[in-house]
């Protein structure tokens, strides 16, 4: 039997990039996947990739093991869509094991070298789309898991909670994602949901590719010279942990992702063993809440 049979998840701003590649794998591995997104067409957005093309790789690379993919269009700035999305999620399904939030609104001009003040407000939609956003999709999410005492909800995150990382809001963001994921997980301890935080190194997505190209030398040289993975790498991880029958004693915890992979015996694609980032760009803050005294006590 697939890992993940059975299994239901939703994975956030899966149209491409990162989102796309844990999907993938998810499904890959028997979990029917709710993919959302706010590309449709083809076009919509510069870069390729639409929901639904996504969903229908899902169900290819699925067909064997039960896995699947359901396209839902969603902008989730968008709270009543949000709502809907989930409640469309219970009544199809009845459950929602496993939740990913990656949707992240990338600034036009996240790589300008300019100070917070020279840039717009509008930058807060990474606020909007990357906090908030997180926050509202894990509360329709622990509506569903709590009442059947199981779940995982995992955040990508990465390096900029402790390394300056393209800008003011940028860095705050993922720092406040990280704290969220960690109180989260106080909170859904007694019920046996977990949250948790992965920190992303260098991902190969069509968006970091496009980067790259145009404007690496505008990028931090300990990010352009780390060992980049492929969108799929972080979904391998995302799915041991899944399948990991002690995965409460990691929630509140941050984690880089290659070192969970390590741990995990997980490569590559193509069979790489993806080094941490560790020793150059930081280390992770929060421990998981099983290692802590978290209340003060």
């Amino acid at each position: 039997m697939a890992p993940l049979a059975g299994k239901v998840a939703l994975v956030t701003g899966a149209s491409r990039g990162i989102g796309k590649g844990i999907a993938l794998v998810l499904a890959e591995q028997g979990a029917t996947v709710y993919v959302t997104g706010r590309s449709v067409h083809p076009g919509d957005y510069y870069l390729p990739g639409t929901v639904g093309e996504t969903a229908a790789e899902c169900i290819a690379r699925g067909k064997e093991c039960g896995g699947s993919g359901i396209a839902v269009a969603c902008d989730h700035g968008d709270d009543a869509a949000v709502a809907a999305l989930f409640a469309r999620i219970e009544a199809e399904q009845g459950q929602l094991d496993i939740l990913v939030n990656n949707a992240f609104t990338l600034s036009d001009d996240l790589l300008e070298p300019k100070g917070f003040w020279e840039k717009p407000l509008s930058n807060l939609e990474m606020w909007d789309v990357g906090v908030k956003s997180n926050y509202v999709a894990a509360w329709h999410a622990a509506r569903i898991m709590v009442p059947r005492k199981s779940g995982l909800i995992v955040a990508i995150s990465g390096f900029a909670a402790v390394t300056y990382t393209y800008g003011v809001v940028f860095g705050t963001s993922k720092s406040a994602v990280d704290r969220m994921a960690r109180d989260m997980a106080i909170e859904l301890e007694p019920h046996n949901v977990a949250s948790l935080v992965l920190w992303q190194g260098l991902t190969l997505t069509e968006k970091a590719r496009d980067n790259l190209a145009k404007m690496g030398d505008k990028m931090t040289a300990s990010i352009t010279s780390m060992q980049g993975s492929s969108v799929e790498h972080p979904g391998r991880v995302v799915a041991a942990l899944a399948a990991d029958p002690a995965i409460m004693r990691r929630s509140g915890g941050e984690f880089v992702t290659a070192e969970l992979a390590q741990e995990y015996g997980i490569t590559d694609v193509d069979g790489a063993v993806i080094a941490s980032a560790r020793a150059t760009r930081g280390s992770p803050i929060w421990k998981p809440i099983a290692e802590v005294d978290y209340r003060g006590k």
